[in-house]
């Protein structure tokens, strides 16, 4: 059992989706989500968490409490109080058990009375750098609408030809010291976020790319510098809505990296993974992330997944 988590952190992931809907919303017809005063494309906490917890579960055999358990033959589905009786009603055991309760908290409904975990790791809603354009597709299905009929089935959807997603996230090593979140357990949500992205291979979301994840660890106590996707711009020099793969843009990471610099005091180190299909530049020009340790000051560490 490793350490549990004792200094601060932030966190940018950066993903894509080519063709696709990232998290539909069901209150209008499962479209994708667009800030419409902005044409941005939204994507939910919930969604991201979604992701990790599957990823933990299915692919690092990880117990996670919030899941869909079938207990009888009629397909019925446990609700919350059942989904605790699993665990005795022992909050402390599903602490223990739970990495997705460790890592993100939850309302935990026991015998008597529910217990509410504060989660360490908390996300911002996902936006897209740029404008979206979604498209209207409608296809033919595979089957007669009905039996005996010559008439086959229409399929509609809606799709983004493109986006690309930005995540921010801070986790709080003073709600880690009451879910006992180690630093094991957030090397497995890195790669649980990376990972998951890829591994979510459904028909709305397969080419899912991860292309970013940063994480600043701090050394100054309960300090962090906040809004950190801010400080990233998408430069490009056609409509945003004709965006359709990093060969169309670069990133602007110049107001993060001036920032990392001026804050380097407070700064214990940088984590980092990219995709090298992803383009960064600094005041006009092409950046490298190898130079990224010479640029602030900080030292660097590569993840591997």
């Amino acid at each position: 059992m490793s350490e549990e988590v004792k200094d601060r952190s932030e966190i940018l992931f950066i993903y894509d989706i080519r063709d696709g809907n990232p998290n539909g919303d069901p209150l209008d017809e499962n479209k994708p989500r667009i800030d419409e005063e902005t044409g941005v494309n939204i994507v939910t906490d919930v969604r991201l968490k979604r992701t990790i917890r599957d990823y933990l579960h299915n692919f690092k055999g990880k117990e996670i409490f919030v899941k869909e358990v079938v207990y009888d033959e009629a397909g019925h589905v446990q609700d919350g109080k059942m989904r605790a009786a699993n665990f005795g009603n022992d909050d402390q055991r599903i602490l223990s058990e739970c990495i997705d309760i460790r890592l993100f908290g939850g309302v935990i409904p026991l015998k008597k009375d529910s217990i509410t975990f504060t989660g360490p790791v908390q996300f911002k809603m996902g936006r897209s750098l740029h404008r979206v354009a979604m498209k209207h597709i409608r296809g033919t299905g595979a089957f007669a609408s009905k039996e005996g009929s010559k008439k086959e089935t229409f399929r509609e959807e809606d799709i983004l030809p493109y986006s690309l997603i930005l995540f921010y996230g801070i986790i709080n090593e003073n709600a880690a010291k009451h879910t006992h979140l180690t630093e094991d357990d957030l090397k497995l949500l890195l790669e649980g976020t990376w990972n998951g992205t890829k591994s979510l291979i459904s028909r709305t979301k397969a080419g899912q790319v991860p292309r970013m994840l940063l994480k600043v660890n701090y050394s100054k106590e309960n300090y962090h510098i906040g809004d950190l996707d801010k400080m990233l711009k998408l430069t490009t020099e056609i409509p945003h809505e004709n965006i359709r793969g990093t060969e169309d843009f670069k990133i602007d990471i110049s107001g993060l990296i001036k920032k990392l610099a001026a804050e380097m005091g407070s700064i214990k180190d940088i984590e980092i993974c990219t995709d090298e299909r992803l383009i960064f530049c600094k005041d006009g020009a092409d950046f490298s992330i190898d130079g990224l340790t010479a640029a602030t000051g900080i030292a660097v560490k590569s993840i591997t997944f």
